[in-house]
């Protein structure tokens, strides 16, 4: 608020942000995460495969696997930030309140 009572424009307090807005700052919240922890699983599993040499039958097949979810993550994050910035793009011109034109 300013020295009037007036809210300002720009303050937090007066965006309105809608479910699908927050719903999407979720998902790439979580796409996030994902991509991190398959990041750090993927490198210990290749420390464990260049350190210790695993001989059980399924370690081939296991340890590439953080990899490639690390991959997808990447992905999905990259799609879901994109969106997410696309929305939040600033209003044109012609659609700012009359108001917001007034210097303070």
């Amino acid at each position: 608020m300013n020295a009037l009572g007036r809210r300002m424009p720009c303050s937090s307090s007066t965006r309105r942000h809608s479910p699908a807005a927050h719903r999407l700052t979720r998902a790439v919240q979580w796409a996030g995460r994902l991509l991190c922890w398959s990041l750090a699983v993927g490198m210990t599993t290749t420390a464990t495969e260049l350190l210790l040499a695993p001989q059980a039958a399924w370690w081939p097949a296991v340890w590439p696997l953080p990899w490639y979810l690390t991959c997808l993550s990447t992905l999905a994050w990259t799609v879901l930030r994109a969106c997410e910035k696309a929305s939040q793009r600033p209003p044109d011109e012609d659609t700012l309140p009359d108001h917001w034109d007034q210097a303070a």
